[in-house]
């Protein structure tokens, strides 16, 4: 569910979106962000954005996140000066717990706020080394990247495991 607040909305909602944007960015408090800005495409659909890593995101902890009237106000940590943005739109995307800031000044700039999520490390290991020890030990081994891992299963996950394995035939 996407929640939309607008400058000078005649939407009865208006203010309540607004309040509920405003409790969440104060939930921030303290919280590793990542801040991503984009410029909008002229022809096409926000949608089509590329939200992958670029060069000028920021990943930064929040300090005094607040909403006053509808500017955002907010600082880094362990930085003294305040940073403030007004907006002519919010749109907050409750699921993904992420904010889509509008700014009035830059009417081409969309700002993207979400709390920062490590990403997940990929290993590849190809036809490693294996060993299956007792109580659901399982360890990978491959000899040309010096990588081993060592899998520690319970025995729900072991069965789950073979009979994922078995269903592969």
């Amino acid at each position: 569910m996407t929640i939309l607040w607008q400058y000078g909305s005649s939407n009865p909602d208006n203010a309540t979106h607004l309040d509920t944007i405003r409790q969440w960015w104060t939930s921030l408090q303290g919280q590793e962000i990542y801040w991503q800005q984009r410029l909008l495409p002229t022809h096409g659909n926000r949608n089509d954005l590329d939200w992958e890593p670029q060069r000028f995101d920021e990943k930064f902890i929040l300090t005094n996140p607040e909403i006053r009237g509808i500017t955002l106000y907010w600082f880094k940590a362990e930085q003294s000066q305040e940073r403030n943005i007004t907006p002519h739109q919010l749109e907050f995307d409750e699921p993904h717990q992420q904010l889509y800031i509008f700014p009035q000044s830059q009417q081409q700039v969309i700002i993207r706020v979400q709390l920062y999520r490590r990403p997940y490390q990929m290993i590849e290991l190809n036809d490693p080394n294996l060993a299956v020890g007792q109580n659901g030990m399982i360890l990978l081994r491959d000899n040309q990247q010096l990588i081993e891992i060592k899998i520690n299963l319970s025995a729900d996950r072991l069965k789950l495991l073979k009979s994922k394995l078995n269903s592969l035939d």
